[in-house]
């Protein structure tokens, strides 16, 4: 078990470097810089900037070096513990990401708790009951959770939680916890006010979850082991929760690992519309700054967030099924 994950750690670096040097060279690659978006909007306000303010801008921020120095400035920077600076902001990108990276991953999580709470039970439901009226409800849930989009089922349980419970759901805080320290009503008004964010992240991945779920256990179920056990006298929800579940399970684990970057990266739409303190609305004003940085920082870390869970996912495949160690 040490040498298979070694061998995962190690792969998981390689992919971490790869995502780095794609993501900054990604940023870069439409034309002109953070200085170009900035005088942009200086110019859409009526104002202007000068040639030798703009190229003493561009050597300033250091836009001016090729690209591969400055991302070797920018990686020994987070070498040592620093992300660089932030050109639209003028601080320390660290210090934008801050709370946000962790009201992120506290969201990510309980997504991804509400999708296996939620998914997994229909599925093996639905799959056990093949071909009834809750099978078939199960199907039509799983395709509208398809293919309702989730800024618009966000809009849609705002309206109802403001006409139904006078509840406002905008942003993770009441407006005298925003700001306030940490303590346990801060953290209670979160958990209120993450349940229809994490409904809304949650529901295409357990639409997904839902199918897949019912696939695999499907396919379990007519193999021969089943029927031997059948034979031998074993209960039916014995034999099911014993056997079937669990070999059905190697594939969903497997897809856990990209729910947590596709819920910082795939709901920036979402964080919007409920004006969530994410890092989802600051990696799309960034971008659209050309703010480098920050950006490529935030990149990194949904990398990063992507070999955690991938990591994650082989770890819970070696313990469910011994097979996966073998290779």
């Amino acid at each position: 078990m040490i040498g298979y994950l070694t061998q995962r750690i190690g792969y998981g670096l390689l992919t971490i470097w790869a995502v780095s040097v794609l993501s900054f060279i990604i940023i870069q690659l439409p034309p002109g810089d953070y200085v170009t978006s900035y005088i942009a909007a200086l110019e859409a306000q009526g104002g202007s900037v000068a040639d030798e303010e703009a190229a003493s801008l561009r050597a300033q921020y250091g836009l001016d070096d090729p690209m591969y120095v400055q991302y070797g400035k920018w990686m020994g920077q987070i070498l040592q513990g620093n992300m660089g600076m932030s050109f639209q902001y003028r601080v320390p990108v660290t210090d934008i990401i801050g709370e946000r990276l962790l009201l992120t991953i506290v969201l990510a999580l309980g997504s991804v708790l509400f999708v296996w709470v939620t998914a997994i039970p229909i599925g093996i439901f639905s799959a056990v009951r093949q071909y009834s009226l809750q099978d078939y409800l199960a199907t039509f849930i799983g395709f509208m959770g398809l293919a309702v989009p989730d800024f618009l089922l966000a809009l849609v349980m705002m309206y109802f939680a403001w006409d139904l419970w006078g509840f406002s759901i905008g942003g993770l805080f009441s407006p005298e916890y925003v700001t306030a320290p940490w303590s346990w009503a801060r953290v209670s008004d979160l958990m209120q006010h993450m349940i229809i964010p994490v409904i809304v992240l949650g529901t295409s991945g357990t639409a997904s979850l839902i199918r897949i779920t019912r696939a695999n256990l499907l396919d379990e179920l007519r193999k021969p082991y089943v029927v031997t056990a059948r034979a031998k006298g074993m209960s039916e929800w014995q034999l099911i929760l014993k056997y079937p579940v669990r070999l059905a399970f190697n594939p969903i684990i497997s897809m856990t690992a990209y729910i947590l970057p596709f819920l910082v990266s795939g709901s920036v739409i979402v964080s919007v519309v409920l004006n969530l303190p994410t890092l989802g609305p600051v990696l799309l004003r960034s971008l659209l700054s050309q703010d480098m940085f920050l950006a490529g920082s935030i990149i990194l870390m949904i990398g990063v967030m992507t070999v955690i869970g991938t990591l994650l996912s082989d770890i819970l495949l070696g313990l469910v099924d011994p097979r996966v160690r073998l290779h």
